[in-house]
């Protein structure tokens, strides 16, 4: 069984830039999927970012393309968020699995959860 901790995230103003980091043990196989998802209050939980274990197939939704990057170094997997906007606020949480891989529903390990504040 994999476990996924959370680290990062804060308080940025407009236009500014922050890292979210999430260190995973146990069982993370090669083949699974890693994402990064983020639920702004009163909304449901929406897909960011995704990518296989390995790195490969990097995937964006288009309200971050181009300024949020997944990358992976070992067993932490990061979020660099970059150009922030007050609508990237929100809880962010990374995620692994091996079902769907845009679907919260194909992600089995959850990390705890981290709060991103965009404002002025």
């Amino acid at each position: 069984q994999a476990r996924l901790a959370q680290s990062g995230g804060g308080l940025v103003q407009p236009g500014g830039s922050l890292g979210l980091s999430c260190v995973a043990t146990g069982a993370i196989v090669h083949n699974s999927n890693i994402g990064w998802f983020r639920q702004a209050p009163g909304k449901e939980r929406e897909l960011v970012a995704t990518m296989i274990w390995t790195g490969e197939s990097p995937y964006y939704v288009d309200a971050v393309k181009g300024r949020f990057t997944i990358s992976r170094d070992r067993n932490t997997v990061s979020l660099q968020m970059t150009n922030l906007r007050p609508e990237d606020t929100g809880t962010y949480y990374c995620a692994g699995g091996y079902g769907d891989k845009y679907s919260k529903s194909g992600y089995l390990y959850w990390g705890q959860g981290t709060q991103v504040t965009v404002s002025s």
